[in-house]
């Protein structure tokens, strides 16, 4: 693997932003002239969008949680050796919107099923392919349900089934992201009620100083 690679996650409870900084962090890296590759879980291949549909419709509500994460993981699977890992190798950057983290905090955490299972399952499904970078935005429960309540009225995406899924499940997930958090130095946690261009440079922050010393375009300070 070349030494300008890096693999970054953003993680959050739903409502939190992070798909918004993630896209910024990617228009701002490809402004310095860095390759970079942007995805997102569930999906970023043919294969992991029919699985999302799968997954988020509200017509599946009948969904057992262990058949949830094993979709879960099938798509990320196929992301992984499809996309991440060529990538990677190739020596681009690589920003994702929820990785591998999400299934600890939603189906482990928040529906109870067993963290060693899960963490099996996902080394088997990722090759144990860890992210460099992992930026965690972190709200209250309620407030962040609401503000998905208010973007999907607005024109937004329609509220999905995990959307839907009862608040004390939703604190649950919340929750598991702390105690992940606690886990190793990976994480970066962020107030995801500070205005976004104050969390973006939150955010450029840390991966400047991850890309000093890397070969590739000049870092703007």
């Amino acid at each position: 693997m070349r030494p300008m690679s890096l693999f970054i996650t953003f993680e959050g409870p739903e409502g939190s932003g992070k798909s918004t900084q993630a896209r910024m962090l990617v228009e701002w890296l490809e402004s310095l002239g860095y390759d970079v590759v942007a995805t997102r879980e569930p999906g970023g291949t043919r294969i992991g969008e029919a699985v999302r549909r799968i997954i988020l419709s509200v017509e599946h509500s009948e969904m057992n949680p262990r058949t949830e994460a094993l979709l879960f993981s099938a798509a990320r699977a196929q992301l992984v050796f499809q996309v991440i890992k060529p990538a990677l190798e190739e020596g681009k950057i690589v920003v994702s919107d929820r990785y591998a983290d999400s299934t600890m905090a939603y189906q482990g955490y928040g529906h109870q099923l067993e963290i060693e299972d899960l963490k099996a399952i996902t080394r088997f499904a990722t090759g144990g392919l860890v992210p460099d970078i992992t930026f965690y935005l972190d709200l209250p429960v309620e407030e962040g349900l609401a503000r998905k309540a208010r973007d999907s009225v607005n024109g937004g995406e329609k509220l999905n089934r995990l959307d839907l899924a009862a608040v004390e499940y939703h604190k649950k997930v919340r929750n598991g992201y702390l105690k992940l958090v606690e886990e190793n130095g990976r994480w970066h946690v962020l107030d995801a009620r500070k205005p976004p261009h104050t969390i973006q440079e939150e955010i450029r922050k840390v991966v400047r100083k991850s890309l000093e010393g890397r070969p590739g375009p000049e870092v703007k300070r």
